[in-house]
């Protein structure tokens, strides 16, 4: 982990038409961190990511990446770059829902993530090294991904991100409608990312007991407010945090 800011996310705001999503927004994400965001269904977690990624224009404010301006709003006229070039950037994200294709094989999704990458040798590496990470994708390997659980399709989804080799890795509640013992495993493959990819990680998750003790940095969101930002050990320890996130 090192002091350099990866995203900075500066004063965003984002409306659907007369309601606004989010309102003045600012949070930064180090380098070789983890971080989390935790708050209520409906607090515009999901709707952060989808800025970061520029599926939901801005109305205000900006967010940078890696020093370099992704979407600003100036003189009330939004700039953003494309999409795909944001994946060209090192960024990737892993949806709430998993949102596999569920009529490809495991192999064909993992394609479909790296469709940015031209090299047949380097996809064929990419792909082994998910099968090593993954072992049960690679027993599944040829498997219409609608036949996977839950969980697995999780891992699938997380997989087919990792196949562009991001910098940054986006996760809107991976632990959604899995089982406690999935959602941890789920959770230690991230650490893992982290630790030995070198993957930074900024994480969208309900469960905001394991996804705290996951994290170096937590933000606590309500009503499209950020409304509490500290170390994640720090805030586990937070007596508001505790009682209306950890159920104590």
């Amino acid at each position: 982990m090192t002091d350099k800011e990866l995203l900075k996310i500066d004063n965003i705001s984002v409306s659907y038409g007369n309601i606004k999503a989010l309102r003045g927004v600012s949070m930064n994400v180090r380098e070789g961190e983890i971080v989390a965001l935790i708050g209520a269904n409906g607090a515009g977690k999901s709707t952060l990511l989808k800025a970061i990624v520029g599926q939901e224009p801005l109305v205000e404010g900006s967010i940078s990446y890696d020093g370099e301006m992704l979407y600003e709003v100036k003189d009330k006229h939004y700039h953003g770059v494309p999409t795909y070039n944001v994946v060209k950037k090192g960024i990737a994200l892993v949806p709430e829902g998993r949102r596999v294709f569920a009529d490809l094989t495991v192999e064909e999704n993992l394609d479909m993530g790296a469709f940015m990458l031209k090299d047949d040798a380097l996809i064929k590496r990419k792909k082994e090294e998910m099968f090593d990470f993954f072992p049960i994708l690679g027993q599944r390997k040829k498997q219409k991904s609608r036949s996977l659980s839950g969980g697995e399709q999780q891992m699938l989804a997380v997989a087919r991100a990792m196949m562009s080799s991001p910098r940054l890795l986006l996760l809107d509640e991976p632990g959604l409608g899995l089982a406690p013992l999935i959602v941890q495993e789920i959770f230690s493959k991230i650490k893992l990312i982290n630790n030995e990819d070198k993957v930074t990680v900024f994480v969208v998750e309900q469960n905001a007991r394991l996804a705290l003790k996951s994290s170096n940095d937590g933000y606590v969101m309500e009503n499209g407010v950020i409304v509490l930002h500290d170390e994640a050990k720090s805030l586990l320890k937070n007596q508001k945090v505790r009682a209306a996130y950890l159920g104590e």
